[in-house]
């Protein structure tokens, strides 16, 4: 029965972590001087596959996700970069059997928020606005080339005797190192992560949860049209992520594959929106295949 138990934590806490992105135009240079703001909606609803021994059929989930943003363009030395923050705050619910009995269980409150400094190595140097433009318009075959670090802060939700929680309690170090191609009116962007996952020495029932790093890569193909339209197609590939509840290995690894939709519509001056469809596909017996619908809110702030 404790084998049991455990296999189900192990499972339920990793697959609310294995939260990879699919993010086009990532590495797109922002003038120093501005600010953005954003907000977002996401819908995302699937099955959820168990191993068989824990008698959890029929899982299925539904989450409802409102996103705040802000993204701050800075100077270091010569160099372009950038500081941003998200703030999620989920309305979660799930649906299965648990023994042959229908089971269900609801989530509403703050996620971890997550905290992110980006630098672009090779491409436009920090600039305002207009010299940025005159960069873009005499460079229009160009390069850049970025690195970052992002953290994960354990601040959301979390109950240590719950089984599922929002908040995951413990530090998320993502470091990632990506690239965007530019010719005319089309951009190549290629995007490498690896999330280093710190351990939650306050697991359910007072257990030790620790977890492998999980290895991720994404690309992009953008199209822009007249000023401020845009779409992409995106493909994303993740592994890792095997956990061990106090020294015992769940042998729960995960291996996803993402593909993306995205177009990029303005709204006003400074203002735009972004439409997403993303479809995340387990690719081994234990794992969750899940739909997301997005739409996001951005404002440039002079």
């Amino acid at each position: 029965m404790r084998s049991r138990l455990i296999g189900l934590l192990g499972f339920l806490l990793c697959s609310n972590l294995f939260a990879q992105d699919l993010e086009p135009r990532r590495w797109t240079e922002i003038p120093v001087g501005k600010q953005v703001i954003g907000a977002g909606y996401a819908f995302s609803f699937g099955d959820v596959f168990f191993d068989p021994i824990l008698q959890v059929e029929d899982a299925t989930i539904e989450i409802n996700t409102l996103i705040a943003s802000y993204v701050l363009p800075v100077r270091i030395g010569s160099k372009l970069g950038r500081i941003d923050a998200t703030i999620p705050f989920v309305f979660e619910h799930w649906e299965g059997m648990l023994s042959d009995v229908p089971t269900t269980l609801n989530r509403t409150g703050f996620a971890d928020p997550r905290i992110r400094f980006s630098l672009n190595i090779i491409g436009a140097s920090a600039e305002e606005s207009k010299k940025l433009r005159e960069y873009i318009a005499e460079n229009p075959v160009r390069t850049t080339v970025g690195l970052s670090v992002a953290v994960t802060l354990p601040l959301g939700q979390y109950f240590d005797d719950k089984l599922i929680n929002l908040g995951q309690n413990r530090f998320v170090i993502r470091p990632q190192a990506g690239m965007i191609h530019t010719w005319n009116t089309w951009s190549f962007e290629l995007t490498a992560s690896t999330f280093i996952i710190t351990d939650n020495s306050d697991f359910y029932g007072g257990m030790k949860k620790e977890q492998s790093p999980i290895f991720a890569i994404q690309s992009h193909l953008i199209k822009r049209f007249k000023p401020g339209y845009w779409a992409s197609i995106s493909a994303g590939y993740g592994s890792g992520g095997g956990a061990t509840i106090d020294g015992q290995s769940m042998d729960d690894r995960r291996v996803n594959l993402l593909g993306s939709l995205s177009v990029g519509i303005p709204l006003a001056k400074n203002q735009g929106t972004k439409i997403a469809y993303i479809r995340t596909q387990a690719l081994e017996d234990i794992g969750a295949d899940v739909n997301s619908f997005v739409i996001g809110w951005s404002y440039m702030i002079n």
